[in-house]
């Protein structure tokens, strides 16, 4: 899939692919100062939250470098057959943020098909599950702690402007669950500026950071959306060794009532069971293993759609085996036809495939990869999350076989 993010995140930041991720601080600006606006403004953020069911934490707000309770701004509405739901009340987030506030909305992939489309693209570029939170800052407001994240960050200014300060890590690459608990931040300033509309940066993994507001006046603002990739480890690595443990016998049994010997024997069969599943193949089988996290099933009765997409959360493997084609992905295995492959390579690509004037297979094609769950029906809705950002493909109108 080529989306113009991607493609503008690794030009502002002088990279060549994914591998350059994950292994410094990187500062740059968006060649396109249209691509900001396209992904999300202040506007559409809170009608996205008034449209919702949203409950804390999802939802936070914070004003002078405190989380308010959410008792002060989710409400409990009951609809006329007494179901109770949370909502956001609207009224009080307005008097937070005009207050000098921050809204954060975790997540926001879930509501906004933009940034669901922009968050599967990064993960198929970076092999890892991407989410974006957004922050809505208003005024002389403080921002987060001094603070570390366990997983990647890909931050981009959407709008208005805000105050970071990047510092180094304080223990190489820690994690949520680590060995020792990881409190002193480094004093190794790497970089301490103004985040401005069309800026982006990296900050990997254990790399201590802060923003704020403070000092850029009461009648600005600042919103700016965060790509978070939590990249696999050796021990992620290891604790899938133990799932694939479960299905030997003897790994199961009671260690007391193994004889010496036995225990040997295990430690040998954990280092054939490490060859067996080696780091690449871990790799390539949770990739192809994981299923959509959603998706549109297609309902007969509605008719053929008249258009599909991949919706995977990594890219599909599509490869050619003699007279058929194989495709891994979405937690599917199919063999099909070589003639497939063609169409195959098209309608899952991660580009929008409108069906009109498409032959007769391609189309069943696309039926048959919409019921494995590897595509979805193109909606309204769903295509306005790739206009302009991933160029669609369409099929020239097939000839007229009319006398």
């Amino acid at each position: 899939m080529e989306h113009r993010l991607v493609t503008h995140i690794e030009r502002a930041l002088g990279w060549e692919g994914p591998s350059s991720a994950g292994h410094a601080f990187a500062h740059g600006r968006l060649a396109d100062p249209d691509l900001p606006v396209r992904l999300l403004t202040p506007a559409r953020l809170l009608d996205l939250i008034k449209r919702r069911h949203l409950a804390n934490p999802q939802l936070r707000c914070y004003a002078k470098g405190d989380e308010i309770h959410p008792s002060m701004f989710l409400s409990t509405n009951v609809n006329r057959r007494r179901q109770a739901v949370s909502q956001a009340d609207m009224a009080a987030l307005g008097r937070i943020l005009n207050d000098g506030g921050t809204v954060v909305l975790d997540h926001v992939d879930f509501f906004d098909p933009t940034l669901e489309v922009a968050c599967r693209a990064l993960g198929w570029w970076s092999g890892e599950l991407t989410s974006a939170n957004a922050y809505l800052a208003v005024g002389e407001t403080d921002g987060f702690p001094l603070h570390w994240d366990d997983h990647e960050v890909i931050a981009v200014q959407l709008s208005g402007e805000k105050s970071w300060e990047v510092r180094g890590a304080s223990r190489p690459v820690p994690m949520y669950r680590d060995a020792e608990r990881n409190r002193a931040p480094s004093k190794e300033v790497m970089w301490k500026g103004t985040m401005r509309a069309g800026d982006v940066m990296h900050i990997p993994r254990g790399f201590w950071h802060t923003a704020t507001r403070l000092g850029s006046g009461d009648d600005g603002h600042s919103l700016h959306v965060t790509f978070g990739f939590t990249r696999r480890t050796g021990v992620t690595w290891v604790n899938f060794l133990s799932d694939v443990s479960r299905a030997d016998e003897d790994f199961r049994l009671d260690l007391e009532g193994v004889e010496r010997t036995g225990h040997d024997a295990l430690a040998d069969r954990i280092g054939a069971l490490a060859a067996a599943y080696s780091p690449d193949r871990y790799l390539e089988e949770l990739r192809s293993g994981t299923p959509p996290a959603r998706h549109l099933p297609q309902v007969a009765a509605f008719g053929r759609p008249e258009g599909v997409v991949a919706v995977t959360e990594f890219a599909p493997c599509v490869v050619r085996c003699g007279d058929t084609v194989r495709v891994r992905g979405g937690g599917r295995r199919l063999t099909l036809q070589g003639r497939a492959e063609p169409g195959l390579r098209v309608l899952l690509s991660g580009h929008p495939v409108h069906l009109a004037g498409a032959d007769e297979d391609t189309v069943t094609l696309a039926d048959l990869l919409i019921r494995e769950g590897l595509c979805e029906p193109l909606t309204e809705m769903s295509s306005s999350g790739y206009t302009g950002l991933v160029t669609p493909v369409t099929y020239s109108k097939q000839p007229s076989t009319s006398a």
